[in-house]
């Protein structure tokens, strides 16, 4: 059903007179993502986050340090 967010609904046949593209029975679609590649990204990230973290830890110790000396 059209809103009026989405307009009005595009119908027709793959492989007919429309435009659509066609359809093949029996391939898949390619997702174009190496799942590899973005588990060793999401692995780099995490190990960046967690040396970020540790340098603000031993600032914030620097810090609290320096402020006892008073």
């Amino acid at each position: 059903m059209p809103t009026d967010a989405s307009g009005d609904p595009a119908v027709g046949n793959p492989g007919g007179q429309e435009g659509l593209g066609t359809l093949q029975q029996g391939y898949l679609e390619a997702s174009n993502v190496s799942v590899v590649e973005e588990f060793i990204n999401m692995i780099t990230t995490q190990r960046a986050f967690e040396a970020n973290s540790k340098v603000v830890k031993a600032a914030d110790e620097m810090y609290s340090q320096i402020n006892n000396l008073r």
